[in-house]
């Protein structure tokens, strides 16, 4: 009997929905972070609570992406996974550390 690869199961469907799921998750947690620090406008210079509510969003949304980005950096996770499922997390972390460093 030997173990060819034709005659082994592929279970890389399966592996691929269990690892995509966190990073899904992730990207799912930064895009509301993103989303929220570029809908807050705030109301004047003075409005202090609006600008501290911007930079905790985008803090959120960076970090998420982060996070996603740390799990698809894993041997494991990217070798099954391709760049093509940690690259939104990663836009998305990128505009909200733009909106966080311009301050707009």
């Amino acid at each position: 009997m030997t173990d060819s690869p034709h005659e082994q199961i592929d279970d890389r469907g399966c592996l691929v929905m269990v690892l995509a799921v966190p990073i899904v998750l992730l990207t799912l947690v930064s895009a509301y972070f993103c989303w929220t620090a570029l809908t807050i406008q705030p109301s004047g210079a003075w409005d202090d609570d609006a600008y501290a509510g911007i930079v905790l969003a985008c803090v959120m949304s960076v970090a998420a992406a982060g996070v996603a980005a740390g799990v698809w950096v894993l041997p494991g996770v990217r070798r099954v996974l391709g760049w093509g499922w940690v690259a939104p997390a990663l836009m998305l972390g990128v505009i909200a550390g733009v909106r966080w460093a311009t301050g707009v």
